[in-house]
């Protein structure tokens, strides 16, 4: 029986209609295309500051430096920052006592922070003017959310309240063979109605669905809920997860409560159902990120820093063992160790099930940390982990593409992707497909498009994710935009030509915040001017290139850049060398994949995509592509014939090629 990752689904709040007799207030249905949305209709991707007003960065000098100026005192921790709070004890001017306790965590790399005991948050910005608001006297005011993402928060509880009492422990059941056949449905049959009962986990027999309480680390009220439920296909099952609120505002560290103020020792882990294996079979402190190995949001991290010792064991395959090298840096490396994946030591779960010795795995963790010079004998286990992974060591697949997958084998994380073609023929209409079918499979995806703005790119990719033209099908416009909302995926809001150090500074930002795994930069051209017009072009090409290709391996990031190509003659095809500049950008570049468009001698114009480097494994080719333009989406051809077609008029032209230019040598 195969299984399948992990994937989220819709939000929760689609039950509520059944569970609560479909009562709700006016204006505010949650059914797709209902009665009420069309004057609430919004458009909410997050998008990254623009370089016309961007937060200003700051660094964790200048963030010492203000603290001991203002006399508050603080101490390092691992990621954050401590001190006492502005927001409790006295709110007069007199200075912050050392002796209060140190409830403030402010991001060393952000300057944003935190306060558990009031669970006020904002800017570094904003704990500035509270800092001034508190020496002149007033009462600092935590930074207020927008009324509109108040009523959100407030509409998720009482959605999520109204489903968890009806949901039951699963204890609770008077069926005992529902009670057997719904733990044997979700693999928890070793799991114990005790450790259900002390997380909390109940069942919501109407959805078939195990539920996950979310309580406030303040004052344990309910803030929201995660659902997990399975669909079988055939032998494969699926893992369905839906959440209130929606996936980007749901930051629960399930298991929190549990934890205990002198506890210095974690197992973090990717999935509810591991973090109560760990517990049952190791008795160990264990917590499960909100959103699995795909994303660990900066304001998790105050809840971490009390813990000396951190280990990641995030699931069972090479993407989250990635992700756990990921998430280590962010933690810091030296209280870190992580959980190699492998046959004998699946996820945790699945450990607890096969009888495995839990703990003995835990002991056997990789230190984070590292030195610049390694030995063979510390790499082994690793080289060992690629050559039995083959299938995971080649990286995510595209799903619209499956001919690339054959030639590339799949997207891997620390490459430079490198893509050209003639103008007008469908880079970014190609390339927005190419990331859209990856960010759809859980690759956290940036995109930089300096070429068309954010809007114009956001519609090329909400028709293809929908398959049709929405212009057509209004009504069913709400339905796709929630479900491409649920997306990882962000934009830079630059346009026209920037600067490669402001770019650079705000893709640091996103893989920060949002874990960026695959950014798309349309295209290097729009970097070009500014600061380099000093300089010569080919080697101002050749810096950005260099700080792109940096960028990538220092990041463990995939970076996919469009380079226009140079002017060639357009009855010859494209090569590698035609891409513009030096040599450099083919040379740093892991892959050069090509969009030939020409017109064949037979017929109107043909599209194909060339990859003409692959340094994975070496394997080269073509295959053609067929544009739909309802749908705005390229799909590659299976069709042998097309492609030997295409090969022939290929030799076919070059021969006229050769022979026009020897008749040209000839006199009469």
């Amino acid at each position: 029986m195969a299984l399948v990752p992990l994937r989220p689904g819709r939000a929760a709040s689609r039950l509520l209609p059944l569970l609560c007799g479909g009562a709700r207030s006016k204006g505010a249905s949650l059914s797709p295309g209902a009665p009420g949305r069309l004057g609430q209709r919004r458009y909410k991707k997050d998008v990254l500051p623009s370089p016309d007003g961007p937060a200003p960065s700051v660094s964790i000098t200048e963030i010492r430096q203000y603290l001991r100026a203002q006399d508050i005192p603080f101490h390092d921790g691992y990621s954050c920052l401590h001190t006492p709070s502005l927001f409790t004890g006295d709110r007069g001017d007199q200075p912050l006592s050392a002796n209060a306790p140190f409830t403030l965590f402010i991001d060393k790399t952000t300057g944003s922070f935190l306060c558990t005991a009031t669970l006020a948050e904002g800017t570094w910005q904003d704990f500035q003017a509270n800092v001034e608001m508190r020496h002149r006297g007033v009462t600092p005011i935590p930074p207020a959310s927008s009324e509109e993402t108040e009523e959100e928060m407030r509409q998720a509880r009482e959605d999520a309240r109204c489903i968890w009492e009806r949901a039951l422990p699963l204890s609770e059941l008077l069926d005992e063979k529902e009670t057997k056949e719904t733990k044997a449905l979700f693999g928890i049959s070793q799991v114990t109605d005790a450790t259900l009962k002390r997380f909390g986990v109940r069942y919501l027999r109407t959805a078939r669905s195990l539920v996950f309480p979310w309580f406030s680390p303040q004052d344990a009220s309910l803030k929201g809920l995660k659902l997990l439920r399975v669909e079988k296909r055939g032998g494969t099952i699926t893992y369905v997860e839906e959440t209130l609120p929606r996936f980007d505002s749901y930051r629960n560290l399930f298991g929190l409560p549990l934890i205990g103020r002198r506890d210095t020792e974690l197992v973090l882990t990717g999935w509810e159902l591991d973090a109560l294996a760990l517990h049952q079979a190791a008795g160990v402190a264990s917590l499960a990120l909100p959103r699995g190995a795909s994303c660990l949001p900066p304001t998790l991290l105050p809840y971490l820093e009390q813990f000396k010792r951190i280990t990641l064991w995030l699931g069972e395959d090479l993407r989250s063992w990635e992700a756990a090298k990921l998430f280590a840096r962010k933690l810091s490396l030296k209280r870190c160790s992580l959980v190699r994946p492998g046959n004998l030591q699946p996820r945790p779960l699945e450990a607890l099930n096969q009888g495995l010795n839990v703990t003995k795995i835990l002991r056997s963790a990789l230190l984070a940390s590292h030195k610049s010079i390694v030995s063979f004998r510390q790499l082994r286990e690793e080289v060992f982990g690629e050559l039995v992974n083959t299938e995971q060591v080649s990286g995510v697949k595209w799903a619209r593409f499956p001919e690339l997958n054959k030639l590339l084998k799949g997207h891997r994380r620390g490459e430079l992707t490198i893509f050209t073609g003639p103008t007008g023929s469908g880079k970014t209409t190609f390339i927005s497909e190419y990331a859209l079918d990856l960010c759809m499979q859980g690759v956290c995806t940036l995109w930089g498009s300096f070429e068309i703005n954010n809007v114009r790119l956001a519609k090329i990719m909400l028709t293809q994710f929908a398959g049709r033209r929405l212009e057509d099908q209004l009504e069913l416009y709400d339905e796709w935009a929630d479900r491409f909302e649920e997306l990882p995926l962000y934009f830079m809001t630059f346009h026209g030509q920037q600067n490669i150090k402001t770019v650079i500074d705000t893709m640091q930002h996103a893989v920060y915040m949002y874990d960026i795994t695959h950014v798309v930069v349309d295209n290097l051209q729009f970097m070009m001017g500014h600061e380099h017009i000093s300089m010569d072009r080919l080697a101002a090409q050749d810096f950005i290139v260099g700080a792109f290709r940096k960028f990538a391996t220092d990041n463990t990031c995939h970076i996919t850049l469009i380079i226009h190509p140079r002017k060639e003659d357009d009855e010859k095809e494209l090569q590698t060398a035609s891409i513009f500049g030096s040599a450099k950008a083919s040379q740093e570049a892991d892959n050069v994949l090509i969009l030939q468009d020409r017109k064949l001698a037979t017929g109107p114009g043909k599209r194909y995509l060339q990859v003409s480097k692959n340094r994975f494994d070496g394997d080269v080719g073509i295959f053609p592509l067929e544009f739909s333009k309802a749908s705005l989406s390229f799909s590659s051809s299976k069709s042998k014939v097309r492609l030997k077609k295409i090969k022939e008029e290929k030799e076919i032209l070059a021969n006229k090629i050769v022979e026009g230019g020897s008749g040209a040598s000839k006199k009469p």
